[in-house]
């Protein structure tokens, strides 16, 4: 049981490490396009039109993807995971249905007209269409976050037999840690993309690729990653003051913090060792974290000794937290010389350049960092309080399982790989083949007499 246990905890992060990538760069990327297409729109430039087309093509391959890991994720509640729908299932199944009939339809239903609708519909009906379907991109977010935020902090619901029954919905979908983590993710969505619109577009620069579309594109990545990085650590700060309201153990796990203590300091580097319960080789900055948590150098931080057995693996929580902000700390130093070299040379250094393609999927970094963090952090709950995640495991036999785990981790290591390398195909091939076709088709013509003598189609 222990095994079949844990190989269902593996194949279910798996599956959702897989998927969350896609979503991560749809949401934002939804809204880059709208801003390319506003952009056209007022000013006539080709080049914002250029920049929409290489980038629609990226976002149709993303959203195809999310679709498909979604759904198999979505499976594994039914295969793995029945205790959980048994037991929240009234709260967690409309919530999901809302994702569905308010979001999905709406992505896929204007993805059509946004992808090739640009020669058939007027321009207003297209930025209409792209619109819809960023808006749909968040309010799928917004859904999911929901549901996910109130599994970490449920209210609004009563327990009768065994089953959660909703009592206030409202309560339910604005539960106390959903604005900061609906946030904190629409943020980290943003900063994905703007790295990956950045390095996908110094890429093309260092192959000499200079088109103006490449640099619009470049400049609005460097722009978009220097203001929000700073607004994420922000809304980091207040996400974690939330945590340590509602999951104070997450917080002792991340800290690397046993013995509840004032003054804690923050730990740059530890090897927590849960046998001995304490840490080695600690190299730390004095009561900075209760500085950080409580305001307060003399701040008291519980720790994780107080919670006996119910608290998360501390080892993971340490490192994830330490690689999400590490990489949040790359983020911003990178953006900012970036957006100073640009508003002081007007253009990137090669250094620069190849600094931008590296940090291209950062955001990829941070976001699977962050989520390890948000998901292995709310254990032994799958729901907090309410629900053990050993209790909502299925029965299903260790050997299928681990089948199964074998088959999805070679298809999503294969996923992966190739997605990347289209991207970077799509990249080595523009500005090399045929001259880019206008966005809109051109007005007809008409003669002296009012009658049309020609109208001009781009296929």
């Amino acid at each position: 049981m222990t095994d079949a246990f844990m190989l269902a905890r593996i194949q279910f992060a798996s599956n959702i490490t897989f998927h969350i990538l896609f979503p991560t760069i749809s949401i934002a990327l939804g809204w880059m396009l709208l801003f390319f297409k506003l952009r056209h729109n007022k000013t006539g430039d080709a080049k914002w039109a250029e920049a929409y087309q290489f980038w629609v093509k990226i976002f149709a391959l993303t959203f195809a993807l999310g679709v498909v890991s979604g759904i198999t994720m979505s499976f594994q509640f039914g295969t793995n995971w029945p205790g959980f729908m048994e037991t929240v299932g009234n709260i967690a199944g409309p919530l999901l249905a809302y994702e569905v009939l308010t979001a999905f339809f709406l992505e896929a239903t204007f993805l059509g007209i946004m992808l090739f609708g640009a020669q058939r519909v007027s321009s207003r009906v297209h930025t209409l269409a792209t619109l819809l379907v960023a808006g749909g991109t968040t309010m799928s977010a917004f859904w999911i976050i929901a549901l996910n935020s109130w599994m970490h902090t449920p209210v609004g619901f009563e327990m009768i037999n065994g089953q959660a029954h909703a009592t206030d919905w409202m309560a339910i979908i604005f539960n106390p840690s959903m604005p900061y983590r609906l946030t904190h993710m629409l943020i980290a969505s943003g900063l994905t993309v703007a790295f990956l619109v950045a390095g996908i577009s110094a890429y093309r620069w260092l192959r000499g690729d200079r088109a103006p579309s490449v640099m619009a594109a470049l400049r609005s990545g460097v722009a978009v990653a220097a203001l929000l990085i700073p607004v994420q650590i922000l809304v980091g700060d207040m996400h974690g003051l939330n945590t340590l309201e509602h999951q104070p153990a997450k917080i002792a796990a991340m800290e690397g913090v046993w013995e509840t203590e004032r003054g804690a300091p923050l730990l740059l580097f530890a090897l927590p060792d849960e046998e001995e319960r304490t840490n080695h080789f600690e190299i730390g900055i004095p009561k900075v974290a209760s500085i950080i948590l409580k305001h307060d150098a003399d701040g008291e931080i519980q720790g994780l000794n107080d919670f006996g057995d119910k608290h998360p693996p501390v080892a993971p929580l340490f490192w994830g937290f330490r690689v999400m902000v590490g990489t949040g700390m790359l983020m911003l130093a990178v953006s900012w010389l970036c957006a100073w070299q640009l508003k002081r040379r007007g253009d990137v250094t090669p250094w620069t350049a190849r600094a931008l393609v590296a940090m291209s999927f950062s955001g990829w970094v941070a976001t699977v960092a962050g989520w390890y963090v948000t998901e292995i952090g709310r254990q032994p709950y799958l729901v907090y309080g309410v629900l053990t995640t050993a209790e909502a495991v299925s029965n299903v036999p260790a050997p299928m399982i681990a089948s199964t785990l074998v088959m999805y981790l070679l298809l999503y290591a294969g996923l992966t790989v190739a997605y990347i390398t289209v991207l970077f195909h799509l990249a080595r091939k523009a500005g090399y083949g045929k001259p880019v076709q206008p966005l809109y088709p051109e007005p007809p013509t008409v003669g002296a007499t009012g009658s049309l003598l020609g109208e001009t189609r781009h296929a």
